[in-house]
């Protein structure tokens, strides 16, 4: 094992140069469009190449827990749908047993991965890089909520959902997370696969909402 990770973080160190490209890259002309019709009701644009990682372990074990938080610079969060924060990650709860670690600057090198496998060790426990098949996509405006209601089934309101939550939800027939991050701005982590799609429907949605 820890051979492999020593030969992951050398791969990614590798790879650092690499150009990479976006997963909304086919909707690029769509919010190039979308963007310069941004107005203080709705804007939106893509956060790319954040690190994303799914980790799995249980919060009774206090070894996982040290060695998750010398990595991240926080423990996991244990209050369902809540987000903690370390300096450069943030983690959103997605289960009693799961987490998703998010860089808080664009990276995407692949070593946030093989540094939580190197200290996670024989723990009961996995972490698996997910940044290729996601995207984080940010809107803001005093309409956002609207725009989000047209196609997500929570309840946005202000008292119910605010910054330092997160939920699983769906947009139209787009799988999300969405994160709070301010009164009027929020944050979405998207499949790649509904990238396209979620972009396209969104800013239909705020055609019809946003003036």
């Amino acid at each position: 094992m820890l051979n492999d990770t020593k030969d992951r973080l050398q791969v990614a160190e590798r790879i650092v140069g690499v150009r990479l490209e976006s997963p909304l890259v086919g909707a690029a002309n769509l919010l190039k469009a979308q963007e310069g019709r941004a107005s203080k009701a709705f804007a939106m644009r893509e956060l790319p190449f954040r690190d994303l990682v799914n980790v799995r372990g249980e919060l009774g074990d206090p070894a996982f827990v040290a060695a998750f938080a010398s990595v991240v610079g926080c423990p996991p969060p244990s209050t369902p749908n809540t987000v903690a924060r370390g300096d450069q990650y943030d983690v959103l709860w997605l289960g009693p047993d799961e987490w998703l670690v998010r860089s808080l600057a664009p990276v995407q090198t692949g070593m946030l991965e093989a540094k939580l496998v190197a200290v996670l060790g024989e723990a009961y426990a996995a972490a698996v890089d997910v940044g290729s098949g996601y995207t984080v996509v940010e809107i803001e405006g005093t309409r956002a909520r609207d725009v989000l209601s047209r196609g997500c089934p929570l309840d946005l309101h202000p008292r119910m959902f605010q910054p330092g939550q997160c939920a699983q939800s769906v947009y139209f027939k787009a799988s999300i997370v969405l994160i709070p991050t301010g009164d009027d701005r929020f944050e979405i982590v998207v499949r790649r696969s509904f990238g396209d799609y979620f972009c396209r429907i969104m800013v239909d949605a705020a055609a019809s909402v946003a003036p």
